[in-house]
């Protein structure tokens, strides 16, 4: 009976495991997201607002304000939208499906790569409850990035799959890559070293099938890609180019070596994650010890069995290559965010599934104990970083956290004050809007970095602008700012322009002006 039940187990799991860890990282999200651990963030807002718009018959191509990352994202959120409403949950249900959908393909990958269902189980079940930063950038929407993992995740299934041999699969192959170049260029270090692996299977075809193979890939990806080369033609190549390569980047640049620094002492630890992508201090302190050690662990495991290596085995290798060389030779290398390692730690996730599947001990399944260890890991570390005021924040820039729930008071503030126009940062302007359905219009004009920094691309919908400057009353509004509060201060005496003040949680507001004054000029004070 005991084997039996042993042989029905293992059916079961062989059936649905990838399925059941797939399960496991809904709830997860879902435990996380009912505890209100996630702040709506003014990215995330930007794809709400587009897909309203959507709704009401717009079709915009990129994400507003740029030349990269697709749409495709918000057009998913509006069909959400159009059957849930308008709601903030609905956004991070469409990125939990998503993210459901890239840990069931990296379950099967790592199946797939060690050929044992458990190397599949274990990269699944750490992709369920994984680090912080994967936690994060996988719930909020950025515009793209769940996309992309799960994009990318299926061109290296693909790759290593019966199916990429075939005709029909090269087409796919490339309807995918070209869908996920749109969507978002990191789609492109899951589809570089998956696209040498398929010429390198290809190498025993005859050399007309070879060709055809290749012609059918090309021709997928420009069919998949379609609104990227539509904009192109419409618009120019210069900045679809120039922003592919990371442009794009509002940070201040930075050589080799600084990229260098920030990928070892930043980037590493959030791989690991043993630190949240917003701040700089060990999760879990007493326990990140064991973190480090796993990893050593799982790299002498790659050195013992280098004889034995596959070929297949290059293909996480190579995404993790990309991502470095990526981060360190292009402009995404200045910017500290943790979003750019997640398919590092989704690979470093599948070596781990190969370990617990093959790693032992005198009969000992050490490689199951280390990624048991991770999963712990990862969930205490998880309720610690939640724990903070701020919660699961996607701004690490300190100045301009706001806490959860000042939102409804500032909303409920400005509308029983009658202030429903006027100017702010980037980081409250279009939360706002959607959360008060685009009742209140404050449009970025206003810098929120305390050396006064500021980009014309925070404003990133021209309609708002035009009806900013059409209203005859406008507020501003600030975040923890005091010395941009002191610049508007001096700005309206030097215009002559009365005002009250009033204070929000981590907002203060500047209303009931006695005449309208653009940022220009109430900013002169500061660069003089």
């Amino acid at each position: 009976m005991t084997t039996t039940r042993k042989t029905t187990r293992r059916a079961f799991l062989l059936r649905w495991g990838c399925a059941l860890t797939a399960a496991v990282a809904v709830l997860w999200k879902a435990f996380w997201l009912w505890q209100g651990a996630f702040p709506f963030n003014s990215d995330e807002a930007v794809v709400a607002l587009m897909a309203r718009h959507i709704l009401a018959g717009e079709r915009p191509t990129f994400f507003y304000g740029q030349a990269y990352m697709g749409s495709l994202d918000a057009f998913l959120v509006a069909g959400g939208f159009a059957l849930f409403g308008t709601k903030v949950w609905v956004v991070r249900l469409v990125q939990t499906i998503l993210y459901a959908g890239t840990v069931m393909l990296t379950c099967a990958l790592a199946r797939r790569l060690f050929d044992a269902p458990e190397a599949g189980w274990a990269a699944g079940l750490l992709m369920a409850i994984p680090t912080v930063n994967m936690t994060l950038y996988t719930t909020v929407s950025l515009g793209g990035y769940g996309e992309a993992m799960l994009l990318g995740t299926a061109l290296l299934l693909l790759a290593v799959h019966p199916w990429g041999e075939r005709p029909w699969g090269a087409l796919a192959w490339g309807l995918l890559a070209g869908l996920g170049a749109w969507v978002l260029g990191l789609t492109l270090v899951y589809a570089a070293p998956a696209g040498l692996y398929l010429l390198w299977r290809w190498r025993r075809l005859p050399w007309r099938q070879r060709l055809g193979r290749l012609g059918l890939v090309v021709l997928g990806g420009l069919l998949g890609a379609w609104p990227w080369w539509w904009y192109g033609f419409r618009h120019g190549w210069a900045a679809l180019l120039k922003e592919l390569t990371g442009s794009a980047v509002a940070v201040p640049s930075g050589g080799f070596p600084q990229r260098l620094l920030t990928l070892t002492v930043l980037g590493l630890p959030v791989i690991m994650g043993v630190r949240p992508p917003w701040d700089v201090g060990l999760l879990a302190a007493p326990l990140a010890v064991g973190v480090l050690v796993a990893f050593l662990a799982l790299l002498l495991a790659a050195w013992h069995v280098r004889r034995q290596w596959r070929p297949a085995w290059w293909l996480p290798v190579g995404v993790i290559a990309v991502v470095f060389a990526g981060f360190l030779l292009t402009p995404f290398g200045n910017d500290p965010s943790g979003r750019y390692f997640l398919p590092v730690t989704q690979m470093v996730f599948v070596g781990f599934g190969g370990l617990a599947a093959h790693f032992r001990w005198r009969k000992y399944p050490l490689g199951w104990w280390l990624v048991a260890f991770l999963v712990l890991y990862f969930g205490v570390s998880t309720a610690q970083a939640a724990a903070n005021p701020y919660r699961l924040t996607t701004q690490f820039a300190p100045d301009a956290r706001v806490h959860p729930g000042d939102e409804a008071r500032l909303i409920a503030f400005l509308e029983s004050h009658g202030e429903t126009r006027g100017y702010t940062t980037y980081w409250v302007a279009y939360p706002l809007a959607f959360l008060s359905d685009e009742t209140l219009i404050f449009v970025p004009r206003l810098p929120y970095h305390r050396d006064f920094r500021y980009t014309p691309r925070d404003d990133r919908y021209p309609p708002y602008d035009a009806m900013v400057a059409a209203s005859p009353r406008v507020a501003y509004i600030t975040v923890t700012h005091p010395p941009l509060d002191a610049c508007l201060r001096e700005g309206f005496q030097r215009a002559g322009i009365t005002w009250k003040e009033a204070v929000i949680g981590d907002y203060r507001v500047f209303y009931d002006l006695s005449r309208p004054i653009a940022p220009e000029q109430a900013l002169a004070a500061c660069e003089q």
